[in-house]
């Protein structure tokens, strides 16, 4: 679990592991147990310590039900990617209390969402960004990567999907042609994407200060370890343009969900393993 606190300048990291034959996982709906944490259907309990430090959480979430494929559809039965996802319910508020380190806060209707990942290894090389509620539009949802992937030693081109929910419209920018079309540079702490489908283009923009990233330790499952630098009040802002109208601006200043997978060690931020 991981508290940020952009006011303060302030990151709290916990974590604890478990043996894989005492956490449960049931087969035919969302109950997962692991130690004393659980994750039912909207509700999650639990805590965790780590170097001194204790987050405990009791919550609980409703809202949209109309989950999001981010890959195309027949990709998920598929060998390749390793590595898939699924944003089950991709805008929910949430309700409850958070303690950290002692500091009691209430949760009443803040955003997020409820997603699904998994797979045999990681992407090898990824920034990867989420909006579940834009500052200007708390109805619009974005999730994009710009990724690469090795097929046996060779290193993929880069690739960059996204899905884009406003207005009831869903625009779908994750076909593999789109993916390899698409335009994705990132380095630390920033990234920029543009992609096209139709007559309907997208222009993504991520930024946070070093100072709001945690540098967290991946486990592969096939062997070794990723470095995931990892904010969660990162700043975004996607532009969506369609022929013939004006340019929708969708802008959160703190909100945005901004991750870096890496093997690189000169990020400069403290690694947590």
């Amino acid at each position: 679990a991981i508290w940020f606190d952009g006011d303060k300048d302030s990151i709290v990291t916990v974590k604890e592991e478990f043996p894989l034959d005492s956490c449960q996982f049931a087969p035919d709906r969302l109950q997962v147990n692991i130690g004393d944490c659980a994750l039912r259907d909207h509700q999650l309990h639990g805590g965790a310590n780590l170097n001194g430090h204790r987050i405990e959480w009791a919550l609980s979430y409703r809202g949209d039900d109309r989950s999001i494929l981010f890959l195309p559809e027949n990709l998920y039965p598929a060998r390749l990617p390793r590595a898939k996802s699924v944003v089950s319910r991709p805008q929910v508020t949430f309700t409850g209390e958070l303690v950290v380190d002692g500091e009691r806060m209430t949760v009443d209707g803040w955003p997020g969402s409820e997603n699904h990942n998994w797979g045999s290894r990681h992407t090898d090389q990824y920034a990867w960004g989420q909006v579940a509620a834009f500052d200007n539009a708390p109805d619009a949802f974005l999730e994009c990567i710009t990724a690469q992937v090795k097929i046996g030693p060779i290193p993929s081109p880069w690739m960059s999907i996204a899905v884009l929910r406003i207005d009831e419209e869903e625009f779908l920018f994750n076909s593999l042609g789109q993916a390899f079309r698409a335009n994705g540079r990132y380095t630390f702490f920033d990234w920029s994407l543009q992609t096209a489908q139709g007559d309907a283009r997208l222009d993504v923009q991520f930024h946070a200060a070093p100072r709001h990233f945690t540098a967290l330790t991946y486990y592969n499952p096939s062997r070794g370890n990723k470095t995931c630098l990892n904010s969660k009040i990162a700043q975004c802002q996607a532009t969506l343009t369609r022929r013939g109208q004006a340019p929708v601006v969708l802008s959160s200043l703190h909100g945005a969900a901004f991750e870096i997978l890496t093997d690189r060690s000169d990020h400069g931020r403290p690694l947590m393993t």
